[in-house]
């Protein structure tokens, strides 16, 4: 490639606007002799122009799939929060009930309500109760060790759940140096 004396270039300037919004300088360098009103000259500018525009359009696209994906993430984060502020007032409510005994982690805890609207905790179970159970049956929980309540449903999964991140916590390494994502040892 031939180099230029700087003498010898010429500065030309043109400005695009875009059809999406906004617009650009665009500053090019020539030599001298370079046809500038032809119409060899006008199918050159066209053509970057062109290019220019169709740079445009893609880097809009590229930024709105990013931004989706960016918006569904947010949207799974608040679906998060917002169960996250759920189980924590439903703790807070179960810790409130009234209850004859020291609820321990661990445990199965039988929620129950009198006629007269009260709700306590009993470590008796319906089944146990058979047929003159006192009461009505509400639902059961497990107290866990971080004294949230786990509905009586849930407590295989959660337990399951807990038993995976205890045996993570438990290896010599329980994620690998790097600086690479990587999913090892995250499966059963």
């Amino acid at each position: 490639m031939r180099k230029l004396r700087p003498q010898a270039v010429v500065r030309l300037r043109f400005s695009l606007s875009f059809p999406t919004g906004g617009g650009a300088e665009v500053l090019l360098w020539r030599t001298p002799g370079f046809p500038t009103r032809s119409k060899e000259a006008r199918e050159i500018w066209g053509c970057k122009r062109r290019r220019v525009l169709e740079a445009d359009e893609f880097i809009r696209a590229n930024a709105t799939n990013k931004l989706t994906v960016i918006a569904e993430q947010i949207q799974h984060l608040q679906d998060q929060a917002r169960k996250v502020l759920e189980d924590a007032r439903r703790d807070a409510d179960l810790h409130h009930v009234a209850c004859n005994m020291v609820k321990k982690p661990g445990n199965i805890y039988y929620l129950y309500q009198r006629e007269s609207g009260q709700k306590y905790f009993s470590i008796i179970s319906p089944q146990e109760w058979g047929a003159g159970c006192p009461h009505d049956f509400l639902g059961a929980y497990k107290l866990q060790h971080d004294m949230s309540w786990t509905p009586y449903e849930d407590v295989e999964k959660q337990d399951a759940k807990i038993s995976m991140m205890d045996k993570l916590l438990s290896q010599p390494m329980a994620l690998p140096p790097g600086t690479e994502p990587t999913f090892q040892g995250l499966t059963h």
